[in-house]
């Protein structure tokens, strides 16, 4: 039988996606084996691989498709609009079908350059906005407590079924129980219904191993996480437990890696994260356990919603300009752009292309809480309109190459968007002394965690970094971010003579990497009671021993990890392998 080209391109299509999940599933699979292994290394890596699959199986089928089809039929719009209807048939019962839907998307718009998105080519809305359907198949795993949260802790730690034994498992279980019983609501505990339940599937990322799910009771639940550790050569603990709406937000945050999960029903997976954590965007959550691709597809969609209700227009971001790019906001949406800029200033040596570098860089590696996820666009496309004046002036004067008018559309040929923060040198203004020093040290320990996951931001100026509605410092502004392996930190030698040290220039070479701790303070603070305050919480950040005991240990292979609570809340005492925030 003779199927016709619309359909050959379908099914190549949907080929191309079935290669894609299966080795997605495979590297995720494998995570387990990993954690067993403690094979944090290896982890990192995998981590990586996956993210870069996605691109690469596009690429892949973009070329069987040009084997299969002649140029007239694959860059025909009807052959589009056809393929759309069969890939949507093909698709009809899949349980990943959203998914399936973003990569037949990705592959028109790798084609097209990103241009031409209608909803009669591609699957600018869902095939299924108004018809998903329930798989039936169970999600989670659940227990009734009966009163006794200790045994009903044990059974969800040991119904995980690890691959390796728990030191003691009775005592986690113990530690646990105290920690529900003293922050539990009364009508959970007063339930003799009360349950426990848990997603089957275990979440893992760097070090940990996290179960996942709720305690319900008297008409009223809770988010539950357990985390859940490896320490080498001695078995598993749970190393807290977590119950607080905030800090279960923090652990799916924009700013982490993404998580290696075992999922059969997207939708139903982020449908239930969703009920747990009802602020956070469904964009995020289908990033958070690994398919990026089509939480860029959700924050579009979301986007397109948010602009079209015309609350507010888009404005240039409040706080210092940058130097490289422009940077924009609508405030409704609680959603940055960035766009680079045609024109650096001229402390800035660098490209474009230089920039974008930097950007994959952090998008492959792991950004332990502390560096924001991007999602990259090209041809935005927004009604004039919808932009402040002053701002879209500013745009076409600072990003002409970027930014152009074509009757009463704005297009943007390329630009990064983010989570939207308030600038951290913003924050400080209206601070207490209280707040102040709880910021500065967070911002201290926003510079340790990226230095021990083998990152340097480069420009640490305040400006450049974000505090979110959690009150956590995050980096943003990656231009000038590096590897820390390489970089090289000095002291300033002591001069030979007075005279040297009174001169201009300095009586010391400086080499392209070279970079004098020493020199951070009157650098990041102009204030001298904020510079004196942050000495005084992270006074080894101006050592440059320090940095380079952070670069033997990277160099050493010691993986360090960065956990996503905070200190005080762990069970166990720090075994000198981690940091929290």
């Amino acid at each position: 039988m003779t199927h016709s080209p619309a359909y050959r391109l379908a099914a190549a299509v949907l080929h191309g996606f079935d290669e894609y999940r299966s080795r997605f599933k495979q590297i995720t699979d494998d995570a387990s084996r990993r954690f067993r292994d403690a094979a944090w290394r290896e982890a990192q890596q995998a981590s990586a691989e996956r993210i870069d699959l996605y691109d690469e199986k596009v690429q892949d089928t973009l070329a069987r498709l040009r084997r299969t089809l002649d140029d007239d039929e694959l860059t025909s719009f009807e052959c589009w609009q056809e393929a759309r209807g069969h890939y949507a048939d093909l698709i009809d019962q899949r349980l990943d079908y959203e998914l399936a839907e973003t990569f037949f998307n990705s592959m028109f718009c790798s084609l097209f350059h990103h241009r031409h998105i209608r909803n009669d080519w591609m699957f600018v809305y869902s095939s299924r906005e108004q018809a998903a359907h329930h798989s039936g198949l169970q999600l989670c795993r659940s227990r009734r407590v009966g009163g006794d949260w200790a045994e009903g802790l044990r059974w969800a730690l040991g119904e995980a079924r690890f691959e390796t034994p728990f030191v003691d498992l009775g005592r986690d279980a113990e530690l646990g129980s105290e920690v529900l019983v003293r922050l539990l609501p009364a009508a959970i505990q007063a339930d003799p219904e009360a349950e426990i339940e848990l997603i089957k599937s275990v979440f893992y990322r760097n070090k940990g191993a996290y179960l996942v799910g709720r305690v319900l009771g008297g008409g009223e639940q809770v988010p539950l996480v357990l985390p859940v550790l490896h320490r080498e050569g001695e078995g598993l603990h749970l190393d807290t437990l977590l119950i607080e709406p905030e800090e279960v937000s923090i652990i799916f945050s924009f700013t982490r890696a993404y998580f290696q999960v075992k999922v059969v029903v997207p939708s139903e997976f982020v449908h239930y994260l969703q009920e747990l954590m009802p602020d956070k965007p469904q964009g995020e959550l289908y990033a958070a356990i690994g398919f990026f691709k089509h939480g860029k597809t959700e924050f579009f969609r979301a986007l397109n919603r948010q602009v079209a209700r015309r609350e507010d227009q888009f404005i240039i971001a409040p706080g210092v300009r940058g130097m490289v790019m422009a940077v924009f906001v609508l405030p409704s949406s609680r959603t940055v752009f960035k766009i680079i800029k045609d024109r650096f200033d001229p402390s800035k040596e660098m490209t474009a292309e230089n920039v974008r570098d930097k950007y994959r860089l952090v998008k492959r590696h792991d950004r332990v809480g502390r560096m924001a996820d991007t999602q990259e666009f090209s041809n935005f496309i927004a009604r004039q309109d919808h932009f402040d004046p002053d701002c879209l002036a500013h745009l076409l004067e600072v990003a002409p190459s970027t930014v152009y008018l074509r009757g009463d559309k704005v297009i943007i040929r390329h630009c990064y968007t983010e989570r939207m923060m308030t600038p951290l040198n913003l924050y400080l203004e209206t601070c207490d002394a209280a707040e102040t020093e709880a910021v500065l040290k967070d911002y201290g320990n926003a510079i340790k965690q990226m230095a021990a996951a083998n990152i340097f931001p480069g420009d640490m100026l305040l400006k450049n970094f974000g505090v979110t509605r959690h009150g956590r410092v995050i980096f943003y502004d990656y231009d000038e971010i590096s590897y820390l392996t390489e970089c090289n930190f000095r002291h300033i030698p002591e001069p030979m003579y007075p005279e040297q040290e009174l001169a201009n220039e300095p009586w010391y070479s400086v080499g392209p990497n070279d970079i004098f701790p020493e020199e951070f303070g009157p650098f990041l603070f102009a204030d001298v009671r904020l510079r004196k305050l942050f000495y005084q919480l992270h006074a080894e950040l101006f050592d440059a021993d320090y940095w380079k005991g952070l670069q033997r240990a990277i160099l050493d292979g010691r993986v360090i990890d960065v956990y996503p609570y905070r200190n005080k809340r762990r069970f166990t005492a720090d075994d000198g392998n981690g940091l929290t925030y």
